[in-house]
């Protein structure tokens, strides 16, 4: 990859990570009701999950794509009905007490799966491989995905310390209950770019 490339990728990396986003949303959420140490793990599993899934994706998932289209349509509708669901979740989750004790923030595992069902995340690999891997070769294909591993856990990294600096103002069950509304609300926004598209095409 020439040096060009690298730094038009690293760009990509770094705007399509850094911006709003069902992982980015669910994190200033985990960081606002339960902090930034209890939210480390779902930050590494969205920054080393990503990163895997795009290797795998490029190596070999986005050719059934191409074969049958059908299987990235299912994928999609799937993932609205999931984060319709965590939306939902997000919006009634509980109070700072009882979060700790009870309610946890996701794991590792949970939050390196969820990129699968994650629409932004497979727009954002699909388009890294089509344009910075188009060879799709396993070189291109893995330096990509290290690009993004990379950029993305300071990324999203940003929006847990912002959810959990706003734990000073959200001190109050009713403060907290109405931002875990306006981002359960958020979250559902967050589809509109996915969901257009598909309105058009059925259209």
């Amino acid at each position: 990859m020439s040096y060009d490339a690298f730094l038009a990728l690293s760009a990509f990396a770094l705007v399509s990570s850094i911006t709003p986003g069902p992982n980015n949303l669910m994190l200033m959420a985990s960081g606002a009701n339960f902090g930034f140490r209890r939210t480390v793990p779902h930050m590494l599993g969205i920054g080393i999950g990503f990163g895997v899934m795009i290797v795998l994706v490029g190596l070999g998932l986005v050719r059934i794509f191409d074969a049958f289209p059908v299987t990235h349509l299912i994928l999609t509708v799937v993932g609205i009905v999931y984060l319709l669901w965590l939306a939902w979740k997000i919006a009634h989750a509980s109070a700072p007490d009882s979060a700790r004790a009870g309610a946890r923030p996701f794991t590792f595992v949970q939050a390196a799966l969820f990129q699968w069902v994650n629409p932004k995340a497979w727009q954002m690999a699909l388009t890294a491989i089509t344009l910075y891997a188009p060879d799709r070769s396993a070189a291109a294909i893995l330096w990509v995905g290290l690009v993004f591993a990379a950029i993305n856990l300071p990324s999203v990294s940003t929006w847990t310390v912002l959810g959990q600096q706003m734990r000073r103002v959200l001190s109050s069950p009713a403060r907290l209950r109405a931002f875990n509304w306006g981002m359960g609300a958020l979250l559902v926004a967050s589809l509109v770019p996915v969901l257009l598209p598909m309105l058009r095409a059925a259209g």
